[in-house]
């Protein structure tokens, strides 16, 4: 976004932001069901969020995706401006790149807020794997858990059928959570709620999320 483009957006728009980055896995391995549950999720997403008032100003959406290549599907954007996109499987799995470019849009973003005067709370990047990652992902995992005990950011990890969930431990600071089947409808409803009270704060008050129906643990 261009200089410009923030201080209209931020002019006509002042409430503090909640930034959430969608960091999601569309290895091969996800084709078929994983893929539709993920996209159907997704769309339940954004009209859960889209619901609230509040949250449509205040929660700012991105999406990287990384299958082959790590794109980013989506710059931030209100909640009211997201439209959930159609995702397709195919290729390996570059989580190490993908993690970077998230918090590299979370560094990025949080620039922009400052630059503008705007208030925010504690970015989210929340990441969704069915694999472990084919390319070198510990200089990222290192620099989670930096951002993490700087209050910089708050990096959750939920690991699909098939995710090797000792790599997650060694790469999220905090414990990740395995996903019960393909409850991804559930996931993103939880997550959609959590934002909702996070954006319903004071910037830096603690939030109690809402309980987790969608792990088995």
């Amino acid at each position: 976004m261009s200089d410009l483009g923030a201080k209209v957006e931020f002019a006509t728009n002042p409430d503090p932001r909640c930034a959430c980055v969608l960091l999601l896995d569309t290895s091969s391995s996800m084709h078929g069901a994983p893929i539709d549950a993920l996209n159907d999720g997704l769309r339940a997403f954004q009209q859960d969020l889209q619901a609230d008032g509040l949250a449509s100003r205040r929660v700012e959406i991105a999406v990287v995706t990384f299958g082959g290549s790590v794109q980013v599907l989506q710059e931030f954007v209100t909640a009211g401006q997201f439209n959930a996109p159609s995702l397709v499987a195919h290729g390996d799995t570059p989580m190490g790149e993908a993690v970077h470019r998230a918090l590299d849009l979370v560094q990025q973003r949080k620039a922009e807020y400052k630059a503008n005067g705007i208030a925010y709370y504690r970015p989210w990047v929340f990441m969704i794997t069915d694999g472990a990652p084919t390319d070198e992902w510990r200089a990222a995992a290192d620099r989670v858990r930096q951002d993490e005990k700087a209050n910089g950011v708050a990096f959750f990890a939920v690991g699909v059928a098939g995710a090797s969930m000792e790599m997650l431990e060694q790469l999220a600071a905090r414990k990740p959570l395995p996903l019960q089947g393909l409850k991804f409808r559930e996931l993103f409803l939880w997550l959609s709620q959590s934002q909702k009270r996070v954006s319903a704060s004071k910037p830096g008050e603690q939030t109690a999320l809402p309980p987790v129906g969608w792990s088995s643990v």
